[in-house]
């Protein structure tokens, strides 16, 4: 036996280069599509067909699986797409993973691409240095594809040769001579080896080398395909453990339709492989079958094993469509709904972890934030309720809005958090400057939050103490609530616009009607005082609203102005915007 330790690290280092290859083909990949990912990402909430093709198509460009269902489980947990949405995306992603099988097994073993791929990093090498964005995203996915293909061959030339080394070859031919056992047995190993690479593609790609140098046969490698795509569903699995119960329901939904599906083609395994030999020999008549051991046999038996994955993944989604719904109730009783928590509104933090890339992952953040402006609506509700409810209903607010606080805290740290973890990636500088603005929203939401909740406190102090504003002067609050309310809906109306035209103009009318009423407000508070139709300490609660509202407006005014990626500095320009 001549294969020594040595070896072996040459081959984990293969495989590294291998995975480092796909990973920088896929994050350029996700560059170049910007915002149109984002735009097949919307596919999502129509239907179950559509999610089929939204599924395969994001998976084609994440070249993951993997990604996409953990994509899919964070956008479930996070309210963006339902459950039963989240079903069609996992089923498409089922069927675009195949795509790498045949990319490997054309480029990697039917032509010598090396010499290809060195060249292509050789091309595009110089055009990471240029100015325009594209041609450099373009640039860092075609030397990946490059680094990918060069890793192949590395793996290729790692593994073992089965005529020097007789004895790991007749090991691994020990298990193969039990039968139906022994394709129980390799699912088993294509599972752990995707567990192990935590990559569909690479767990695909070890195969196929092992069946081209005569390691494993046809049969086995399709046992292994097998196994790879029960394993490829335990990552999102592990994702959703810190996920709400929906999460968890379209992970397990990614679980059990896999493993129906592996279970059905293993009762039909052997005329299904012998169908998929027929065919290859119909149109490679030359190879003869790929059961046989002879070398080209074996290199056709690659293009036989992709054949074999996208057949089998195509069917299962068009013999399991029917029975979707069936699968739903059976997740749905086996995850059950126990926190009415889940089912109600969620504003807590984002999980899963980042998306498969910056764009999706700031496009996460931002729906989020949009929950965030939702719940700030939720306050003034609760702030404004306070002054034409009993007592009874008073105390209800006052301890919503005490509440609420406490989530916005929670919430600018969660988002901050998230949006450092984005930062930490090599970023565009559209990304760049999206992620800062975000900070900078995150941060005047919060202290919204923090405003409303210090004018409650207020008006707790004037119940216990007993004080009462003038119907003239709750009349003019309850008006500039109203002011107040009308920015606040506008800037959520930006908020889901940001990606077309924002309102800065109507944002701009309403500030300065703000600042105007907060002007007439003082006149009347002053006005008041003198001629004592209310005490000093109610005067002094009274301006305390103006100046807190006044400040809320001011704000809201700054988050929309982050939106629209401009700043207004001073009022002058404000007034010649008008």
């Amino acid at each position: 036996m001549t294969y020594t330790f040595f070896d072996f690290l040459q081959l984990v280092g293969a495989l590294g280069i291998f995975i480092f290859g796909m990973k920088i083909f896929s994050d350029g990949l996700q560059k170049v599509a910007g915002s149109k990912l984002r735009s097949i990402l919307k596919g999502m909430t129509k239907n179950r067909f559509s999610g089929i093709i939204t599924g395969f198509g994001a998976t084609t460009i994440t070249q993951s699986s993997t990604t996409t269902t953990v994509m899919v489980v964070s956008f479930v947990n996070a309210g963006l797409i339902t459950f039963i949405e989240s079903t069609g995306v996992i089923m498409g992603a089922n069927i675009g993973t195949t795509v790498t099988a045949w990319m490997v097994s054309i480029f990697g073993f039917q032509m010598r691409i090396t010499p290809v791929a060195i060249s292509m990093i050789g091309l595009f090498f110089p055009f990471l240095f240029f100015g325009r964005e594209k041609l450099r995203n373009l640039a860092e996915a075609m030397i990946g594809f490059g680094i990918l293909f060069i890793g192949l061959e590395f793996i290729k030339e790692a593994v073992p040769d089965i005529r020097e080394n007789p004895e790991m070859f007749a090991f691994l031919d020990s298990f193969t001579g039990f039968g139906f056992a022994s394709i129980l047995l390799f699912v088993l190993v294509g599972t752990v080896l995707t567990l192990l690479t935590q990559s569909s593609s690479a767990a695909t790609a070890i195969t196929l080398v092992m069946l081209f140098e005569g390691w494993i046969s046809f049969p086995i490698a399709a046992a292994m395909i097998l196994g790879e795509n029960i394993g490829t569903t335990v990552t999102a699995n592990i994702a959703a453990l810190i996920g709400n119960v929906h999460a968890k329901r379209a992970a397990r939904f990614h679980f059990f339709f896999n493993v129906i599906g592996v279970t059905w083609m293993l009762f039909l395994i052997n005329p299904f492989l012998h169908g998929i030999d027929t065919i290859m020999q119909y149109f490679i008549p030359d190879v003869g079958s790929m059961f046989d051991a002879t070398d080209q046999a074996r290199a056709a038996a690659t293009l036989g094993i992709s054949l074999f994955h996208t057949t089998f993944n195509v069917l299962n989604v068009l013999i399991l469509f029917a029975f979707v719904p069936a699968i739903i109730r059976l997740v749905e009783r086996i995850q059950k709904d126990k926190d009415s928590v889940d089912t109600a509104f969620r504003l807590q933090y984002i999980s899963g972890g980042l998306m498969s890339s910056a764009e999706l992952s700031i496009a996460q953040a931002h729906k989020e934030i949009e929950l965030f402006g939702k719940l700030i609506e939720k306050m003034h509700y609760s702030f404004s309720g306070l002054f034409f409810k009993k007592q009874k209903k008073q105390e209800k607010f006052l301890k919503k809005i005490e509440k609420r606080e406490q989530i916005t805290d929670n919430i600018e740290l969660e988002i901050s958090d998230y949006l450092t973890q984005i930062s930490s990636a090599n970023l565009s500088s559209e990304a760049t400057r999206r992620i800062r603005s975000m900070h900078s929203i995150i941060n005047d939401l919060e202290r919204v939050g923090d405003l409303y909740y210090q004018m409650s406190k207020t008006f707790e102090d004037m119940m216990e103490l007993d004080v009462a504003l003038p119907k003239e002067a709750v009349v003019e609050v309850s008006d500039y609530l109203d002011i107040i309310l009308k920015a606040i809906k506008l800037m959520r109306e930006n908020m889901t616009n940001v990606n077309g035209k924002v309102k800065l103009q109507g944002a701009i009318d309403l500030e300065n009607e703000i600042n105007n009423t907060r002007d007439s407000m003082k006149e009347a508070h002053y006005r008041r005082l003198e001629q004592g139709i209310y005490t000093s300490q109610a005067g002094v609660i009274f301006l305390d609203y103006i100046t807190r509202l006044e400040k809320i407006g001011d704000h809201i005014f700054n988050v929309q102005e982050a939106l629209a990626g401009k700043k207004l500095k001073t009022h002058s320009e404000m007034l010649v915007g008008r």
